[in-house]
C-alpha cells in the first residue's frame, strides 16, 4: 500500500454512527475527519470492535517453544502462546512475542504542547498527540481509564502506521509528536518506528510517561526523544504498590536517562488527597530531584480530581498544593507549578533570578512570554528548556481538541 492511501473497510458516516450508538472510546475531532476525509477510518469488527494488526516484539527472550519473557518494563511478563501480557497489548504467538497496537491508535488528536504538560518545550505550538490501548499500570486515580484499562479488541481504532503520523503533523504545522494519553511504553515499536521517521524529516518527539519502561528500551528510545513529562506518582514503593501497581525504582532510572541523554524533561505529580500529600514524601521527592536530575528541571504538582475507583475522595485542597509547590521552591527547585487550578498564579513561570513573569498563562493559553532566546528579557538568566521565538509563535488550530488528559 502506497504512504498516504488508507482504505476504510466502513465509510466516515457508518463508523460515526457506531460510535455514537456504541458510547465508543475514540473522541472522533474534526482534526481526524479533516485529515482521513472519510476513507481511513479503518475500524473493523475482530474480537470486539477493534481493528487489530500485529508486529513482532521487540526486546524478549523466547524461555521455549511455546514461552517468551517480555524485557520491555519492570513486569517481565511470563507468557505462554496465546496468553496476554499485563499491559493488554503483547502476547506471544507460535514461539514469538507481537505488539497487538502497531498502527492503529485509539486516539489521535492536535493538542496544545501545555496540556502534555510541557512549559519549557517550545510554548504556543501544537502536538500532534497519539495513542492505542492498554498499559503497563493499574492506576486506581486514572482519568483516561476508557482507553488505558482496555485491550485493543475494545477500543475503536485506525490504521495510522509512523509515516502517515509524521505526515499528519507536518499538515497540521506540529513541531512536536506526542506519544501519550495511556502509556507509549506498551506501543513501543510503534512510537520508536515513529520517532525515527519524524526525527529524519524534522519533526520533535514527545514521551508522556510513567516511567516504567527498562534501561536497554529506554536507552534506546532516548536517541530519538527531544522532550518528555514523566509521572512521578510518589515517592514509596509502598504507594507504588497500592495505587498504581508499579515498581519505583524502574521510575527513578528511566528519569536518570533520560536526564543523562539530554532529553528534556519535565516531572508531573499527581497530589491525592491521603495518598500523595504527605508533606515528608514531597520533600524527600523534591530532594532526589533536585540531587539527581537538576534543580532546573521543572516540576508540575497537578490537583487531583474524584474519578475512576477514587470517586470517593474529594479534590485536593487548595492549600495542599500551594504547600507543596512551596516546598518544592524552598528545596531549591527552580521551576515549580500548580496544575488544574484555573487561574492561579502557581501556573506561570518566574525567573529564578529577578522573580519576574517569564511566561504568563491562562489555561493553554500563553497571555506573554518574556523568554527571548533562551533567557530572562529582564536580566538574561538562561532559562531552562526547547525555545522557539515565543513572540512569533502561534497557533493555526487553537485550544484542546483532545477528552483525554496528557
Amino acid at each position: 500500500m502506497k504512504r498516504g492511501s488508507y482504505k476504510s473497510k466502513i465509510s466516515r458516516r457508518e463508523f460515526c454512527k457506531i460510535c455514537l450508538l456504541s458510547g465508543a472510546t475514540l473522541a472522533i475531532s474534526p482534526v481526524l475527519m479533516d485529515l482521513f476525509k472519510g476513507d481511513a477510518l479503518a475500524a473493523q469488527k475482530k474480537g470486539g470492535m477493534g481493528y487489530i494488526d500485529i508486529k513482532e516484539a521487540m526486546y524478549y527472550t523466547k524461555l521455549n517453544e511455546n514461552t517468551i519473557q517480555c524485557r520491555l518494563c519492570s513486569r517481565y511478563c511470563t507468557l505462554k502462546n496465546g496468553m496476554r501480557g499485563f499491559c493488554r497489548a503483547r502476547e506471544p504467538r507460535d514461539g514469538k512475542h507481537y505488539s497487538l497496537v502497531y498502527g492503529n491508535p485509539t486516539a489521535v488528536h492536535v493538542d496544545p504542547i501545555e496540556k502534555k504538560p510541557l512549559y519549557h518545550f517550545l510554548p504556543a505550538t501544537n502536538a500532534f498527540s497519539i495513542a492505542t490501548a492498554g498499559c503497563n499500570f493499574r492506576c486506581k486515580n486514572c482519568q483516561n481509564w476508557q482507553i488505558s484499562q482496555t485491550g485493543p479488541e475494545d477500543t475503536y481504532n485506525q490504521y495510522l502506521p509512523p509515516e502517515a503520523v509524521v505526515d499528519a503533523a507536518i499538515k497540521y504545522d506540529c513541531p512536536t509528536i506526542a506519544y501519550t494519553y495511556t502509556e507509549p511504553s506498551i506501543f513501543y515499536e510503534y512510537m520508536l518506528d515513529t520517532a525515527k521517521a519524524a526525527k529524519s524529516r524534522g519533526v520533535r518527539n514527545m514521551y508522556h510517561s510513567n516511567g516504567s519502561l527498562n534501561a536497554e528500551p529506554a536507552e534506546e528510545l532516548s536517541l530519538y526523544l527531544d522532550g518528555a513529562n514523566v509521572d512521578l506518582k510518589g515517592f514509596t514503593q509502598e504507594f507504588y504498590s497500592k495505587v498504581p501497581e508499579g515498581d519505583l525504582d524502574t521510575v527513578l532510572n528511566c528519569l536518570k536517562i533520560l536526564k543523562k541523554n539530554r532529553v528534556h524533561l519535565e516531572i508531573t505529580v499527581l497530589v491525592v488527597p491521603s495518598y500523595s500529600d504527605e508533606e515528608k514524601m514531597i520533600k524527600d521527592m523534591c530532594q532526589w530531584i533536585r540531587d539527581e536530575l537538576g534543580k532546573e528541571v521543572p516540576v508540575h504538582f497537578s490537583r487531583f480530581s474524584p474519578t475512576y475507583k477514587l470517586k470517593n475522595l474529594s479534590p485536593t485542597p487548595i492549600k495542599t498544593m500551594e504547600a507543596a509547590r512551596e516546598i518544592a521552591i524552598k528545596e531549591g527547585l527552580q521551576y515549580a507549578y500548580i496544575g488544574n487550578v484555573p487561574g492561579h498564579e502557581g501556573n506561570n513561570t518566574y525567573c529564578p533570578k529577578d522573580g519576574k513573569v517569564l511566561i504568563h498563562r491562562a489555561g493553554y493559553r500563553i497571555l506573554e512570554n518574556n523568554v527571548v532566546d533562551g533567557k530572562c528579557k529582564s536580566c538574561g538568566f538562561p532559562v531552562y528548556g526547547v525555545w522557539g521565538d515565543g513572540q512569533k509563535i502561534s497557533r493555526k488550530i487553537k485550544g484542546n481538541t483532545s477528552r483525554y488528559s496528557g
